[in-house]
């Protein structure tokens, strides 16, 4: 079985999810002059879609209807949506799947997640492989590093290579590197957490001054200003998809047999930042004031009145 062409820059590329990564990939591969069509369910909100209907229009990326659109003028696609929904694209795009096409999941699922789609996708002809990405897409954007696995990962990672991307096999066995990422993000994950708890708690008792310089001398490989600065803009611009994502890290520990006590609190600190900002607390999404802000002061000071309890309550 085999794709219908060698050559990955004659692919047409499927992207299924059009946020920030599906867009940064879109427009890397464009500037390649790679065929690149892409699908979402945002494109059927009137004010979301307006924006990614005018991106896709400026980097020459046709939209498609439907996740069986995609598939069925793809050679290449690749699935990169919230973690919840790993299973349910894959779901999606299985029945319209063309015969040795490459299905590549950028989901950060648990390697359950990524077994049960790639059952999905094996089942229907298609060439499911699993990635995990292992650092923020930004700044690196295509370039950043990917970890495949399973059956088809050591011949498409040359293949990616080729396209631009810095993918290597990580191992034939489904599921190891999503173990990888998903072990990888209980430390990421909960550092962000745990820093946004503790800036946050420390502006509250006005002791933040004494707490950074105290993280200085025991880490002073670490600047904490400007980290503690881009870990609340983070959260505070990617708090859902952050949060889905640690859900699939406790899933993760707990197909290990231990109890994710650690990454259930941080999926429930990174949800609770996420609600704040879908509530407009930080500004409207797409403004320079929304998860722009280099003091991470302002936005614990944000927090803190927004937790404030009410006179008489």
């Amino acid at each position: 079985m085999s794709v219908p062409s060698t050559n990955p820059r004659h692919w047409n590329v499927g992207l299924v999810g059009y946020g920030e990564v599906g867009r940064i990939l879109a427009e890397d591969l464009r500037k390649q002059d790679v065929k690149v069509v892409a699908y979402d369910i945002k494109l059927r909100s009137d004010q979301t879609g307006a924006a990614l209907r005018d991106h896709a229009a400026a980097h020459g990326v046709a939209l498609t209807a439907s996740h069986a659109d995609l598939t069925a003028q793809s050679e290449f696609i690749v699935s990169a949506v919230t973690a919840s929904q790993a299973v349910p694209v894959a779901q999606a795009c299985a029945p319209a799947v063309k015969q040795g096409a490459w299905f590549l999941d950028f989901n950060s699922a648990s390697p359950g997640a990524k077994q049960r789609a790639a059952k999905l996708i094996d089942g229907k002809g298609g060439r499911y492989v699993e990635g995990a990405v292992m650092t923020s897409i930004p700044p690196k954007r295509i370039k950043v590093p990917l970890l495949l696995g399973g059956a088809g990962a050591g011949e498409l990672a040359p293949l990616l290579v080729e396209l631009g991307f810095d993918a290597r096999m990580a191992s034939d066995k489904l599921g190891v590197a999503s173990a990888v990422k998903m072990c990888r993000s209980v430390m990421i994950k909960g550092l962000e957490a745990m820093v946004i708890e503790s800036f946050t708690t420390a502006r509250a008792y006005g002791v933040e001054d004494a707490v950074l310089a105290s993280l200085r001398e025991t880490f002073p490989g670490i600047d904490w200003e400007k980290q503690g600065a881009y870990f609340f803009q983070r959260v505070i611009e990617h708090g859902r998809r952050r949060s889905e994502e640690v859900r699939e890290v406790a899933a993760t520990v707990r197909e290990a047999g231990l109890t994710p006590w650690s990454a259930e609190g941080t999926a429930e600190r990174q949800a609770f930042i996420a609600d704040l900002a879908d509530e407009g607390l930080f500004g409207a999404k797409g403004t320079e004031t929304f998860a722009r802000n280099a003091d991470w002061r302002v936005e614990a000071d944000r927090i803190l009145a927004a937790v404030k309890p009410k006179p008489g309550s």
